[in-house]
């Protein structure tokens, strides 16, 4: 598998990589990357979530059965439920929304997309939406799937960053770069 040496060099991305691989070999990729993103919901929602997977207070055992429980709450598949319980063993529940990250860039790749981070001081239309995705897969040359969210401290504009690449259209920075034209 072909992906970053810096996704694999992390330990968010070691076990993203193995989870990826064990997907791929069962051909549940779709199933898993669909369970993570439930996982990441519930993690986003959940303050009893992010204090299981996090406080050293609470063993191992009682994390695993814990993640168990969720799992089947959530109707996660067997796949993913093993690798919930292999995390809890290994001491590794907190590193779970960096996994998830690293999992989803490890799939996309594999897709041939790429991900963008779109950043606007006002939630964008669905009109918006498509033709800024549009625009952005005619510049990558590669299909682009858009995660966007809200900043009104921009003023106006577009902040949108792709991979290490960042484009920077927002009103607050053509105003701090004249503010500092001006000081000069």
């Amino acid at each position: 598998m072909d992906i970053s040496a810096g996704i694999q060099a992390s330990l968010a991305g070691r076990y993203a990589s193995a989870l990826f691989e064990l997907a791929s070999e069962a051909g549940v990729v779709t199933a898993v990357e669909s369970d993570l993103e439930t996982l990441a919901a519930a993690l986003a929602e959940s303050q009893d979530m992010r204090e299981l997977t996090t406080n050293p207070q609470i063993g191992r055992t009682a994390q695993g059965s814990a993640m168990a429980a969720v799992a089947a709450k959530l109707g996660l598949s067997d796949l993913t439920k093993k690798f919930l319980g292999t995390l809890a063993a290994n001491g590794r529940l907190s590193k779970l929304g960096d996994i998830v990250r690293a999992f989803r860039t490890i799939a996309a790749h594999q897709r041939g997309e790429v991900t963008a981070e779109v950043t606007s001081a006002h939630a964008l239309t669905d009109a918006q939406i498509d033709q800024l995705k549009t625009r952005l897969t005619a510049r990558e040359g590669r299909t682009v799937k858009l995660s966007t969210k809200v900043d009104p401290d921009l003023l106006g504009g577009l902040v949108v960053t792709i991979g290490s690449k960042r484009i920077d259209g927002s009103i607050r920075t053509r105003l701090n770069s004249l503010a500092q034209a001006m000081k000069a």
